[in-house]
């Protein structure tokens, strides 16, 4: 195993790796700012070789899934989050949690660092009761705003409580859809005159 020289952006991979449920190498190579495809992978190949990634082929053409290992969680100091479990009929939906992040950097200015993960969001909450959290959430001109990626509908009653929840928390909630004709879509323009803080959003406009 190769040791190397760990930098202010290797220390930046591991911490977001650690914070999304599912991150690839298009997304590390958008939030750690390399200049191309190329020079990400070379030096998540390093980071892999020295024994802090692993990259992880879970499901047949989606592209492979980098993982923290013991090494990287105890060098920066961050909860042992290595062994979390992917579950394949969510990871179409990470994937489009992180690509809604970066659409928010990219077009909003939103920068990742301000941004709070659901993950982030649940070790807050600490031990106890497990409650719903955005996909993410983040501060701009003083309002907070929740986002959630949303591509298959759940049980109405759930559905609402999630939507009650975020209107009683955020000042606005962005639900990203399949599409506009979808039901999820339809079903939250149902209810905007009575949570008229949500806001919709089409896969196709947020992704990457």
């Amino acid at each position: 195993m190769s040791e190397i020289v760990i930098l202010e952006r290797d220390r930046k991979i591991i911490r977001e790796i650690d914070r999304w449920r599912v991150v690839q190498g298009r997304h590390i190579r958008e939030m750690a700012g390399f200049s191309g495809q190329r020079a990400c992978d070379r030096r998540l190949r390093k980071l892999i070789d020295a024994g802090y990634l692993r990259r992880e082929k879970i499901l047949y053409g989606v592209a492979g899934i980098y993982r923290n290992t013991i090494k990287a969680t105890k060098k920066e100091v961050l909860p042992d989050g290595n062994n979390r479990k992917t579950r394949i009929e969510q990871i179409k939906h990470d994937i489009m949690v992180l690509d809604t992040a970066i659409f928010f950097k990219e077009r909003h200015g939103v920068e990742y660092d301000s941004m709070t993960t659901e993950i982030e969001l649940h070790r807050q909450d600490g031990f106890g009761v497990r409650k719903h959290r955005p996909d993410f959430v983040f501060e701009k001109n003083g309002k907070l705003i929740c986002v959630e990626v949303e591509l298959a509908l759940k049980s109405k009653d759930r559905f609402t409580r999630n939507i009650h929840d975020n209107f009683l928390t955020y000042d606005t909630q962005i639900w990203v859809v399949p599409d506009m004709k979808s039901k999820i879509a339809m079903f939250l323009a149902e209810r905007r005159t009575e949570y008229p803080n949500i806001e919709i959003l089409e896969v196709s406009a947020v992704k990457i």
